[in-house]
């Protein structure tokens, strides 16, 4: 089986979890008893505790040298998480098996990012066309979820759950093994890492950007119910962004190679201001239509600029330790932050909360435009 297949095999299987559980597992908590608040306390503290499981896997990734081995005892701790769920009742049993579930699965895409660029670079694999499978997945799943859902009860999320879980676990089987040195990290590793002014720049960039689609996420499809819209013109909002989400990841690769890291990720900010911006103020469906078509830079772009950067940026030697240091502070700080502060933003403002976001992705912009001006593709170690 040629390893762009099993790479997306992986990203196939991976995003049909989230399509299951991004929109549906909320469902499935408050159907054992949990209220609202109770719920929060689990989302957060699964989005929190990433901050540490994902940089832990990758630093074993390095130290190793195996990733493949890594990822496949992370996918069946999630799976046996999940098993355990499923006699679970009472806040502290559901709490501490999500966050397991939820620490073991999500250190799994930075190491499978970290797999796929290191083979499509040995290949000459384009990474945008490999990753687009996923993002096919996570349409599929939430709609065949949400269809499942509306002739069952909530008990069924856990199944789904588990069973794509299941899929996972196989797909890691799967992947392709990929030799990569071990090695421990070294003080120069930990202030490449941590302090030199090119990765915190990447960061700060990438973090912003991505951050500032927290108001969209949390509270998109509020916003439009609250313009009148019905669920199936919303429907239709949310799967054309992420449509041209994977139009880009197609093809994209020749603006990836023109543009480089940093200034994708000034384009991606400058789309964002602009998004962010409009969405506040306009109320017409078909224009709502045009400004989801910018979810391809806004977040497709950002993400391909990050590939790009963490791919160039680290020796294979420290690359999964990086990836897994990016999903954590974009993923776990970033979100975890800026998802806080979204709910009383939206509670006090409306629509004109994604004015804020409009001034983060311009930040992000800031940022991207000095990386562009100090990074020229060179190793930072």
């Amino acid at each position: 089986m040629p390893a762009s297949l099993r790479l997306a095999l992986f990203y196939g299987a991976y995003f049909s979890v989230v399509g299951v559980q991004l929109p549906f597992w909320p469902v499935w908590l408050a159907g054992r008893g949990l209220d609202a608040e109770a719920i929060g306390v689990i989302l957060a503290g699964t989005l929190w505790f990433k901050i540490a499981s994902n940089p832990l896997a990758g630093w074993a990734a390095d130290r190793t040298g195996n990733r493949k081995a890594v990822m496949l005892s992370l996918a069946v701790a999630n799976v046996l998480a999940l098993l355990l769920l499923q006699n679970a009742a009472g806040f502290w049993p559901l709490f501490l098996l999500s966050l397991l579930a939820s620490a073991a699965f999500s250190a799994l895409m930075p190491l499978g990012d970290n797999l796929t660029l290191s083979v499509a670079e040995e290949k000459h694999l384009d990474y945008g066309r490999v990753r687009l499978w996923g993002s096919v997945s996570f349409i599929a799943a939430a709609l065949g979820g949400g269809t499942v859902l509306t002739r069952s009860s909530s008990e069924t999320v856990l199944p789904l759950l588990t069973a794509a879980a299941g899929l996972t676990l196989a797909a890691c089987l799967a992947l392709p093994t990929h030799g990569f040195a071990r090695t421990l990290l070294a003080p120069r590793a930990w202030r490449v890492l941590f302090f030199d002014r090119r990765q915190l720049l990447f960061l700060a960039a990438a973090t912003a950007i991505q951050a500032s689609h927290s108001v969209y996420y949390a509270f998109g499809t509020l916003h439009w119910r609250s313009l009148g819209y019905s669920d199936a013109a919303i429907g239709t909002l949310w799967a054309e962004a992420v449509l041209a989400e994977i139009a880009l990841f197609a093809w994209g690769g020749r603006l990836v190679a023109r543009l480089g890291p940093g200034r994708l990720l000034v384009l991606a900010g400058v789309a964002g201001v602009v998004r962010w911006t409009l969405t506040s103020a306009l109320t017409a469906l078909p224009l709502l239509l045009v400004l989801q078509l910018l979810h391809a830079l806004t977040f497709g772009a950002a993400h391909l600029a990050a590939m790009r950067f963490l791919a160039h940026a680290f020796p294979p030697e420290l690359s999964a330790t990086g990836q897994s240091l990016y999903s954590a502070t974009v993923a776990g700080i970033g979100f975890g932050l800026v998802m806080a502060g979204s709910g009383p933003l939206y509670g006090s403002f409306g629509g004109d909360a994604y004015l804020a976001m409009a001034g983060l992705a311009a930040l992000g912009a800031i940022c991207g435009w000095r990386l562009a001006r100090s990074w020229h593709g060179e190793r930072l170690a």
